[in-house]
Order: structure tokens, then C-alpha cells, then sequence
């Protein structure tokens, strides 16, 4: 039986037609020191930003991976967004073995 909320309660919980989507990457890395890990890490998110995205992840030498969302509230990501992402990953010289999610619900894990 499906519970009825008031648009009041399903914008809180963030479902129906507030849901936000958001995916997650991960990709290995080919470093030699932090600053090149710095100037991935801040490449990335200026390439993010421009695509109005934000995300929380973190990398290491060896690997970086993280979970992008919109920066605006009960935005979404797109397709656009998450092939976006993957291509960028993909053309960097230090990124290997790409791996985009598909698009999922950002506050209710399944």
C-alpha cells in the first residue's frame, strides 16, 4: 500500500519529485607524487563546477573515487553529466580503468 505524504514531507525526504540523483566513479591512478594528485584533484573539480556538480570522494596515488550531485538543491544529474565525467576520466593521461555508476538515488540507498 502506497503511504500518501504531503509535498511538504516528500521535498524533506527528498523522494517523488524531489529526488536527487546522483553516481559514483572510481578509476586508477599512475602518480609519482601528491602534487600531481593535487593537480588532478583541482582540475577535476574546476571541470565539475563548470557542469554546476559537486562531489565527495578523495584520491591517493593509486586511485581516486567519489559520488558526484548536483550543486543546487533537489537538482539532479543527467546522463550528459555521468558520460561527461567518464569521458574526462578517460581522456586524462593518469586515469586508467574508468568506472562510472549509473545514475542512482542520492539519499535513499536501495
Amino acid at each position: 500500500m502506497a503511504t500518501k505524504r504531503s509535498r511538504r514531507l516528500r521535498k524533506k525526504l527528498y523522494v517523488d519529485e524531489f529526488k536527487v540523483l546522483g553516481f559514483s566513479f572510481f578509476c586508477h591512478l599512475n602518480l609519482t607524487n601528491e602534487e600531481e594528485c593535487d593537480l588532478l584533484i583541482n582540475d577535476f573539480l574546476s571541470f565539475l563546477e563548470g557542469r554546476g556538480l559537486v562531489m565527495g570522494g578523495g584520491a591517493d596515488l593509486s586511485s581516486f573515487d567519489g559520488f558526484v550531485v548536483p550543486e543546487r538543491r533537489y537538482d539532479s544529474a543527467s546522463e550528459d553529466d555521468r558520460v561527461a565525467v567518464e569521458q574526462w576520466l578517460t581522456a586524462h593521461n593518469a586515469c586508467s580503468e574508468v568506472e562510472v555508476s549509473p545514475l542512482v538515488d542520492a539519499n535513499q540507498p536501495e
